[in-house]
Formats: structure tokens, sequence, C-alpha cells
């Protein structure tokens, strides 16, 4: 176990840090912004009485290296812990595409083709695609707000019409579907036929989507990832290996959509 620093002389020793305030969503011992020259990242510090050492992890769907504590280990010692590790956190930052904001002029994929977001304060309407645009409506402060609750919704209008077409010719029944910002997963379903699917899907190509439902669907009859269980997917889908390739290679990017640089 790393030597106890004390607080003040932590910060004064180092000036890679500079506090923001704690996010109510969360239950951090602290939060921190972590500069490594062009770069700038939130490291949160999270008490786990289970864990046994202190661990880095990067959490690439909100953008932060979270460093997991063990008990009675301070945020002090888990500041210097990051900074020692600093190379690591720079490699993975290195991966991580610049945030992107939803406001005008910003361009976001929608089923896999750029739109251009304009903002129109005085009309009405809400939110819609007119050619290569994507229409939001209404004072600008509310802009990326409606725009996330659009894509939602157009997420789930997607997903639910192919989800219950795959679950008919396998004559089962869904039990429900929760569309969610998943940051771990793209989809999930549970042993009692409820699916769950990431919104940021609607970002994707709709091979992709069409995959991703046809994987969670399968598994209403085959809850592994055994053999028939990808044989049961490709009878669902035409689209298996080109859609986990693409997942691979540019799934982490659909994270960055809405969020705001730190």
């Amino acid at each position: 176990m790393m030597p106890l620093v004390p607080e003040s002389q932590f910060r004064k020793k180092n000036p890679y840090f500079q506090n923001v305030a704690n996010d109510p969503g969360t239950a951090p011992k602290a939060k921190q912004v972590l500069t490594l020259k062009d770069r700038r990242v939130l490291v949160v510090y999270q008490s786990d009485r289970r864990a046994r050492r202190i661990i880095l992890r990067f959490d690439h769907g909100h953008g932060r290296i979270v460093v997991v504590l063990p008990k009675r280990v301070s945020v002090a010692q888990g500041r210097r812990f990051a900074l020692l590790n600093r190379g690591w956190i720079r490699d993975r930052l290195d991966l991580l595409p610049e945030p992107i904001p939803f406001r005008a002029g910003a361009k976001i994929p929608y089923l896999g083709v750029m739109h251009r977001i304009r903002h129109r304060p005085g009309e009405r309407g809400g939110v819609w695609r007119e050619n290569d645009e994507i229409i939001v409506t209404g004072h600008a402060e509310h802009l990326g707000r409606r725009l996330e609750d659009w894509l939602k919704r157009e997420a789930r209008r997607e997903i639910e019409r192919r989800a219950h077409i795959k679950a008919d010719t396998l004559g089962k029944r869904i039990n429900g579907i929760t569309i969610r910002d998943g940051r771990s997963r793209w989809g999930s379903c549970s042993p009692k036929g409820r699916l769950s699917f990431s919104w940021r899907l609607i970002m994707a190509p709709r091979a992709v989507i069409d995959y991703v439902v046809a994987h969670e669907v399968a598994h209403l009859r085959e809850l592994n990832h055994g053999p028939k269980f990808w044989r049961l997917t490709a009878e669902l889908t035409r689209h298996v290996e080109a859609s986990r390739t693409w997942l691979n290679e540019h799934g982490i990017s659909l994270h960055r959509y809405g969020l705001h640089p730190v």
C-alpha cells in the first residue's frame, strides 16, 4: 500500500489535477480533471470494499478513468497511483475520439449516414430529418435534450419492429423491450425474455442494428453463446461477421456523440 500523502501537499506538488464538482448521478469519493499534454480526462475515485488493490478502469462510454479504491485506501493514494500510470491513461485516450456535443452545426450519424444538426428556433414541430440534416426546433438550451429524446424514439421504433418480426419467426414471445444508454453492452436478454438495447444503435448502419437485434432475439431460445446460438443468429440476419467487425472498429465512437469535452 502506498504511503498516505496529505491532500494539501498532493495538490501543490501535482498540477495535473484540478477539482470539478461531484456528479449527483454517481457516488464517487472525489473527481478531478487530469491534463495530459493536449488531452483532458475526468478521473473518478470510487470505493469498493471487495477490491483488494487499487484498480484503474477505462470507462470509454463516459470518456473517463475510474480509480477503484479498496477499503482504507485514501483518495490521495488513488491520485498518486493514477499519476504513476498516466502513460497507461494516455494510451487509452489516444484510442478515444474527441467528444461531439449535440449542438447546431455538428455532424452525427443516423443509420450510419452523417447528418448535420440544424437549429431552427423560430419554428415548431420538434425534431425531424430533412435530406442530410436533422432539424431541431425550440430554444437553443434544449437542443441537446430534444435531439437525444428523438434519437431514443427512433431507436425504439427501428429496434422494436425488427425484434418482434424475428421473435415471431422463432415462435418466441418478447416480454418487454427497454431502450437505454448501455455503456458496456449493445444489448441484453434476460432469462424472463426481456430485451434491452442501447439507443446509440440508431447511429449505426441498419445492418449493424439488425445483427444486434438478431443476437438478442436468438437468446430467447439459446441463452448462451454456443454453436447453436450462433447458427440461430445467422438464420435471423445475414450480417453477423461484417457487423461484429464494424462494432469492434467503430462502436466506441458512438459513445462520444452527445458528450461535452471536460
